[in-house]
């Protein structure tokens, strides 16, 4: 009886929003950075005979697909920080969150770059000859974080990130815009993988599109003391601090330029379920025709209605104005 009890209250616990929400942004974030960072180290450790940059982009995209499907509807699945900074930037979520869920995704995202480092341990010396670089032809230190390549400048690379965040912050909004032309119902998880996949593919090669502090510094900082050392952060002339601070800046750009010029406050009007002017002769009674007593429930209220009618008196049906959108919707970044 003791160990059921202690289930019981360790799960009471784990019932409340805040916890759940820490645990879905820990685990959607671990499992979207473990499909990512294996890919990864298919395409380098492999020398593309077992992955490629394909497969790269696909890992990372539908490992956010997974992710969203975890924890879409607990706590959102952000899985990135500079979504949650624009969220409680922009008023869409408490400040009081954005420790939770960054601390949740920052230990899923070095929790995963660890699982990637047992599981590849052998095959990274392997390849390295037992000499863990970061740059080099045998540097395996890009197998967890994003490095400048040389024919990139610092500053170029930081508006790249800056322009590919606010892309991909302006596509989430639309995605989830209920009131433009969202992702249909069910399918926003397979949508916004996509949408990584094309930023991947398209606009990826300058930098490695980190895109997100939460992907870039978890595993660097997890590098730095598996071995790799200090360099993980002097590389690309202090490379680090971009993936950092431009996604956070270019997520609030993007979410901004969105709601100024395509969002919508105006709420939509209700469609009735049939038009007021309608022939009396095609309205439908909902209430018995006999003078016994009946009683029904409700599926919108659930209440149980009874009434009594004679065969006399009929009246007819009123319409009832549909649930808006905003009630029941729920956004997912």
């Amino acid at each position: 009886m003791a160990p059921w009890s202690m289930i019981t209250r360790i799960q009471a616990k784990m019932q409340r929003n805040m916890v759940r929400e820490f645990f879905g942004e820990l685990i959607s974030t671990y499992v979207m950075m473990v499909f990512g960072l294996g890919s990864v180290a298919h395409m380098v450790l492999g020398e593309n005979k077992f992955g490629s940059y394909l497969g790269v982009n696909l890992g990372f995209g539908f490992g956010v697909t997974m992710g969203v499907h975890i924890a879409g509807g607990i706590s959102g699945a952000h899985m990135n920080s500079a979504v949650t900074f624009t969220s409680c930037a922009l008023g869409r979520m408490s400040w009081k969150k954005f420790p939770v869920y960054v601390l949740g995704q920052f230990l899923g995202s070095f929790l995963a770059a660890a699982t990637i480092y047992c599981l590849f341990y052998t095959s990274i010396n392997h390849f390295s000859n037992g000499h863990l670089t970061v740059t080099g032809p045998t540097a395996t230190a890009s197998i967890f974080a994003t490095y400048l390549p040389s024919h990139m400048t610092l500053w170029l690379g930081f508006l790249n990130e800056v322009l590919l965040t606010g892309l991909l912050q302006l596509c989430l909004f639309a995605i989830t815009d209920k009131q433009n032309n969202p992702a249909l119902e069910g399918t926003q998880a397979l949508v916004i993988g996509i949408l990584v996949v094309i930023i991947g593919t398209s606009l990826g090669m300058n930098t490695g599109y980190a895109i997100n502090p939460s992907r870039d510094l978890p595993p660097r900082f997890f590098t730095f003391i598996a071995g790799w050392g200090s360099e993980v952060f002097r590389a690309g002339d202090n490379w680090w601090w971009v993936p950092v601070v431009a996604p956070p800046l270019g997520a609030c750009i993007g979410g901004i330029i969105y709601l100024i010029f395509l969002g919508s406050n105006t709420p939509r009007e209700p469609k009735t379920m049939r038009e007021p002017n309608m022939h009396e002769e095609h309205r439908i009674s909902v209430l018995p025709k006999t003078g016994s007593q009946s009683s029904k429930t409700s599926p919108l209220t659930g209440v149980s209605v009874s009434s009594k009618l004679s065969h006399k008196s009929r009246l007819p049906a009123q319409p009832v104005p549909p649930l808006s959108d905003s009630a029941i919707s729920l956004e997912r970044f």
